[in-house]
């Protein structure tokens, strides 16, 4: 038949299976589902963050919020290290625009234990754990971040690849500019961290996610003040998976999208003692 009588519907339909094999051939592949109208559904990130009252605080939350706002079918869980729920968290989330779960426990902690964010994010995984049993769709992944911390967006597009524990670089962590898990044949086989190695998993808390249906599946998994700093990433981890089983993301842990940064501490000057009166500022938030 000659083109010129190929019907219009025909090319058009052409056009579209061309068009659709290009995107799935050009692009990760991730673990979504399609709405009857053919658009993504993807799983929900529930990233959740301890905080603690600070003069960088709103500063560390503001930039973080305003990453998170390029995310996807994100919710995040903030629980504030405090006896209440505090007016300077509850604005910035409200003004955030995003889905959002505002929580709060003071810290209390035991002899001898120097780990923190314990509370507060045992806290997140029991109401996460409520919030699934729920739902209708309880596809997820989790991942724990710091309030500081620096985010790529493309670390959250790795993480909805996700099975049941996927793992990634980490910059500027450990002494090291990079930390990360050695790969081999598409499998783990090592770590390259310096700082206390013979760690289970020596892996920043940032460096992976876990599926979110895995918490209802093993109820007593949570972080404990009875191991030392720098061993919550394995006490969580060892619920879940092992070395053998973990999914190395971020092209076989050979790209960096999360550094682990820090916000140096303000040095601020004590109005009272200045020669030169200043307005007081007392009532600003900042």
């Amino acid at each position: 038949m000659p083109f010129v009588n190929i019907k219009k519907q025909y090319l058009a339909i052409g056009m579209l299976v061309f068009v659709l094999l290009f995107f799935f051939n050009s692009k990760p592949t991730f673990q979504c589902q399609f709405n009857p109208d053919g658009t993504a559904v993807f799983p929900t990130i529930y990233g959740i963050t301890p905080t603690y009252a600070r003069l960088a605080q709103k500063a560390d939350l503001t930039r973080l919020s305003q990453t998170l706002m390029l995310v996807k079918n994100f919710h995040w869980i903030v629980i504030e290290d405090s006896e209440t729920k505090t007016k300077l968290v509850e604005n910035l989330l409200r003004e955030s625009t995003l889905k959002y779960t505002h929580l709060n426990v003071k810290t209390h902690k035991a002899k001898h234990s120097t780990a923190s964010g314990v509370e507060q994010r045992n806290m997140a995984l029991e109401w996460l754990r409520g919030h699934l049993k729920k739902a209708d769709d309880k596809k997820g992944v989790v991942y724990f971040m710091d309030d500081d911390n620096t985010y790529s967006l493309k670390v959250f597009d790795e993480m909805r690849k996700i099975h049941k524990v996927g793992v990634w670089p980490v910059g500027i962590v450990g002494g090291m500019r990079v930390e990360m898990p050695l790969v081999k044949d598409g499998k783990v086989h090592g770590y390259n961290a310096v700082w206390k190695p013979f760690r289970p998993f020596p892996i920043d808390m940032a460096g992976f996610a876990i599926n979110a249906s895995l918490f209802l599946d093993v109820p007593q998994a949570k972080f404990s003040r009875k191991v030392q700093s720098g061993f919550q990433e394995s006490e969580i981890l060892k619920y879940f998976t092992t070395k053998d089983e973990l999914e190395p993301l971020a092209e076989n842990c050979t790209k960096v999208y999360v550094w682990h940064t820090r916000t140096q501490k303000p040095s601020i000057l004590n109005t009272k003692k200045l020669k030169t009166p200043v307005t007081p500022d007392d009532n600003i938030e900042v």
